[in-house]
């Protein structure tokens, strides 16, 4: 393309919360009910007469979630009526929020955001009966708050990262699963292009994305499509509209124009009362409250034990792997024991889970042992991966495995002399290649030695008499 484009992507997210009961109703949050309509109840389902009381416990998670973003939370809030129908709205008008969100501003992962609002999720409509649909209620009523970044995000992959980063923010803080694969947490795209930086094209909104490469897919796509009709000056076929997004064929298509505030007559709700959300809650005392957060706990993983980002990334998001390493690290004490365990959890241990999920984590004082025979040169590191795979079955010791099964490092020259010379003897091909000057073919005899000694030899002893012995 000849000219220059720039893309501008905002974000909007919805999360079911993780109460037990529904927004406005006693009725059971149960987002893995499998039958149809049974968490239901006349308040939820608009019956005249009836009346929703708020749930306090998911206007705290509200809250929670902007502290956590260094957010401002409002004094004052209030409920609207978002009034419009459709077949999974029973009241035909949806319990949201308008002038006054519970949180305003705040920053994620490098994003700044607009506000974050507490309402009521819809029904779920199923299509999927032939020639006409299906509406189960058990989700209609369900708290969902909805997250508005600023539209600061310029690529595809930072859309990504964000929304990852939402996630593991909200399990943290336990106000949701946010599992995708299950609808609790749904991102729609705002993207536009333009070229003119400091002017923002026609905005198109993605729906129906549920995972978080899908939605750099679809932002891919729509900045590609929206350049192709700016290359051709076709800019009046970039409409403000909605468009969905097709997994299977990677791609967008339109399904309606986009609505605007006042098409939905908001209005505050008769029937909830305001809330000054101080007197209420206690903002302070709920941010004293607050777990370590992702951040927080990446730069203190950083500082206090010097391994690698992406092994830290990995204990981040699995909190029970984390809070595993951490005792572990309490025993090894020695940062280069750390670093050295961390290599053989996120490549040996996270491999054999890969590929058995039924393996535990192992006991952390044997996996400390064993940590502490492989840099004290007791056991190899093909002998402590042997150990390895066998402690994530059954708790023994280390030491144990290793006496047994002849895997304790052999530090006897001369008995080491004898596996050398009868490997030199049977590779002369290898032995002629590393005299003619390629010095790295002398690793393969050190393998076949490790081999011959059942991983038992000191594979710098090894190193040291195959030079001397082929000098």
């Amino acid at each position: 393309m000849s000219k220059e484009y720039y893309t501008t992507i905002g974000l909007e997210v919805h999360a079911e919360l993780k109460t037990n009961s529904k927004m406005f109703c006693g009725c059971i949050n149960n987002p893995d009910e499998e039958q149809p309509n049974v968490n239901i109840c006349p308040i939820c389902m608009a019956h005249p007469g009836t009346l929703p009381v708020i749930n306090k416990k998911a206007v705290e998670d509200v809250i929670k979630v902007g502290l956590a973003i260094g957010a401002k939370i409002a004094d004052f809030t209030e409920f609207d009526r978002k009034n419009y129908f459709y077949p999974d709205i029973p009241k035909a008008y949806q319990i949201s929020q308008y002038k006054f969100p519970i949180v305003s501003g705040g920053k994620l992962n490098g994003v700044d955001i607009t506000r974050i609002h507490l309402e009521e999720d819809t029904a779920t409509s199923k299509h999927d009966k032939g020639d006409y649909s299906l509406v189960d209620y058990n989700r209609a009523g369900v708290p969902l708050m909805e997250l508005v970044t600023e539209p600061v995000i310029h690529s595809a992959k930072q859309a990504g990262d964000f929304g990852r980063e939402l996630q593991l923010l909200l399990r943290y803080l336990g106000v949701s699963e946010a599992n995708m694969e299950k609808g609790q947490m749904r991102v729609e795209l705002n993207i536009s292009v333009s070229e003119d930086p400091n002017k923002l094209g026609t905005k198109v909104e993605v729906k129906n994305i549920n995972s978080f490469r899908a939605v750099e897919r679809a932002a891919i796509y729509e900045e590609k499509r929206m350049k192709d009709l700016l290359e051709k000056g076709a800019q009046d076929e970039i409409v403000q509209e909605t468009r969905g997004w097709d997994e299977n064929k990677g791609t967008t298509f339109s399904q309606r124009s986009k609505e605007n505030a006042n098409d939905y007559r908001y209005f505050p709700d008769p029937d909830l009362p305001k809330l000054f959300l101080n007197k209420i809650f206690g903002i302070e005392k709920l941010r004293s409250e607050l777990p370590e957060l992702p951040e927080v706990k990446r730069n203190r993983y950083k500082n206090d034990y010097g391994i690698k980002d992406e092994d830290i990334e990995s204990y981040i998001v699995d909190q029970e792997l984390g809070s595993w390493f951490e005792k572990l690290a309490s025993l090894l004490i020695n940062k280069d024991k750390i670093k050295t365990a961390s290599n053989y959890i996120t490549s040996d241990y996270l491999g054999l889970k890969k590929t058995n999920e039924n393996i535990k984590i192992p006991d952390v004082k044997n996996f400390a042992e064993l940590i502490d025979m492989v840099t004290e040169g007791k056991v190899s590191s093909r002998g402590a991966k042997d150990i390895l795979a066998m402690i994530v079955i059954k708790d023994e010791s280390p030491s144990k495995i290793a006496e047994e099964k002849g895997l304790i490092q052999n530090h006897d020259e001369e008995s080491l002399k004898e596996i050398v010379k009868k490997i030199i003897n049977e590779n002369p091909t290898v032995v002629e290649t590393y005299k003619g000057g390629k010095e790295n073919a002398i690793m393969s005899l050190v393998g076949q030695v490790m081999k011959e000694s059942k991983g038992s030899a000191n594979p710098q002893m090894v190193q040291k008499l195959l030079k001397e012995l082929l000098a």
